[in-house]
């Protein structure tokens, strides 16, 4: 239609033009820029661009770029991992973290809940004491064997990371640790198991202050973790979560505090391998599947992704239980993919935008996940130009977000408020510059970098929602 009309004008001399307000007054409309040419203007360096958008009604790509090349998808890859667990595990799912009583010995038995804080162990240890009664146990057991142990998620990461932490079948806390200090003379420092009504301190684990700078040094022996915290980073008094290394040690010290205050005392908790059996005495469920699912969406806890794909799997180890997600992914028809994990957190990782957009345009999919990602989620980063909040105009925007040095990623759903919705991918990755910070924390130019990768996200998604221009009207005489 474009040609004919461009034919049709042509034909016009410039005297019947010019004859013509409505056409002559007409400001002239800019031109909308290819995705190419989008990419150009980001300056994002050496960065590769994959992008797709389909229309939901018609099942048909509106706009793409290089949509089959594959590129790391960051966190984004938890949008597969959350309908991966889905099919899997179904949204009835819980997960159950138990107390038994096996003879002589109380047993505190995780089951892979990702959730689980200090506060829910309260709560436990607050059952387990009334149904114990005058009973004292003469052995305290601790069992993680429900998942495969990972020491961490993505190995190379700055060892001082709370977002790369163990995997068990027993968490607290997001396997995490609250560091406090206070430095004057010297540094006083606090590890807490800390959540909203409970911060029992961690007696499992240690840390020290050395003069100087450098990286966070940690070691585990005899069971026992210890930081080595350089002095130059810390400032007069903070906070930071720290990664817990040895779970099952970690959730059975707190247990041991709770339980203590709840009027049942403990013996030292002893780490077991084999399957626990007994007398089931207390219990504690996780919420159901969608709003684990939906927590990890839209906080990005890589623990958690990780957790759900191995526990759908079923598989003995990380790389064993991303590959049949992969060949799950690939059942689907949406297409193929290299995974080494579950979170994105590894680098390894390959996807491409068509691939990761044909999965959200599939019927399960659409039904599942919109109200579990983040609405307008790069207004974190742009402010009131992420322009993703539904209204002047704009679209709504409910998409997951992902980020790596010197990668960042998008996958979601776009709609306009006439009806016409769009399941859309972005990866962008100067895979060069990513590799030369491997492990690095916000290396130099990366934020600037996120930043203009985001603000190419939102003209890609924004222009892939524009409705087809409509001819203009031709003067009475064509």
């Amino acid at each position: 239609m474009m040609d004919r009309r461009g034919f049709l004008f042509s034909a016009l001399s410039a005297s019947a033009l010019l004859a013509t307000p409505a056409l002559a007054d007409r400001p002239r409309h800019r031109p909308v820029l290819s995705p190419a040419e989008m990419l150009a203007q980001a300056r994002l360096g050496g960065a590769e661009l994959g992008f797709v958008a389909i229309d939901l009604t018609t099942e048909l790509p509106v706009s793409e770029h290089q949509s089959g090349l594959m590129l790391p998808p960051a966190s984004t890859l938890k949008i597969v991992t959350a309908l991966y667990a889905l099919d899997r595990l179904g949204a009835a799912h819980r997960f159950s973290t138990r107390v038994l009583r096996d003879g002589d010995r109380l047993v505190l038995a995780g089951g892979g809940d990702p959730t689980l804080d200090s506060d829910g162990l309260a709560s436990l240890a607050g059952q387990a004491a009334q149904a114990a009664g005058d009973w004292r146990p003469a052995r305290f057991a601790v069992w993680g064997g429900a998942l495969p142990r990972v020491v961490e998620i993505a190995p190379g990461q700055a060892a001082h990371l709370a977002y790369n932490p163990a995997v068990s079948g027993l968490i607290l806390n997001f396997n995490r640790v609250h560091l406090g200090w206070r430095c004057d003379t010297d540094c006083a420092l606090s590890l807490e198991a800390r959540a909203s009504g409970h911060s029992p301190r961690a007696y499992t684990i240690g840390a020290g202050v050395r003069p100087g700078g450098g990286a966070y040094l940690h070691c585990v022996g005899e069971g026992r973790e210890h930081w080595d915290i350089p002095r130059a980073g810390l400032g007069a008094r903070g906070t930071r979560w720290l990664p817990v290394r040895q779970p099952e040690a970690y959730a059975g010290d707190v247990f041991q505090t709770l339980a203590r205050a709840a009027g049942l005392p403990l013996p030292s908790p002893e780490v077991i391998e084999e399957t626990p059996s007994g007398h089931e005495i207390a219990r504690h469920d996780s919420q159901p599947l969608p709003a684990v699912l939906g927590g990890m969406l839209r906080h990005s806890t890589n623990l958690t992704a990780e957790v759900l794909g191995l526990a759908a799997s079923g598989a003995d180890g990380q790389v064993a239980s991303a590959q049949r997600m992969a060949e799950w992914l690939q059942a689907t028809g949406a297409g193929m993919a290299q995974l080494a994990d579950h979170s994105g957190l590894n680098a390894g990782n390959r996807i491409s935008g068509e691939t990761l957009a044909r999965l959200l345009a599939r019927p399960e999919a659409q039904s599942a996940l919109p109200a579990l990602l983040n609405p307008d989620p790069l207004r974190d980063v742009l402010g009131e130009a992420s322009r993703g909040g539904g209204k002047a105009g704009a679209p709504l925007v409910q998409a997951k977000t992902g980020t790596l040095n010197f990668v960042s990623s998008l996958a979601g759903y776009a709609s306009m408020p006439e009806g016409r919705r769009v399941a859309f991918a972005v990866l962008a990755a100067d895979e060069a510059r990513r590799a030369a910070t491997e492990g690095q924390d916000w290396p130099e130019g990366s934020l600037a970098w996120v930043k203009r990768a985001k603000l190419l996200q939102r003209d890609l998604v924004a222009a892939s929602m524009a409705p087809p221009r409509a001819l203009r009207a031709l003067p009475p005489e064509i």
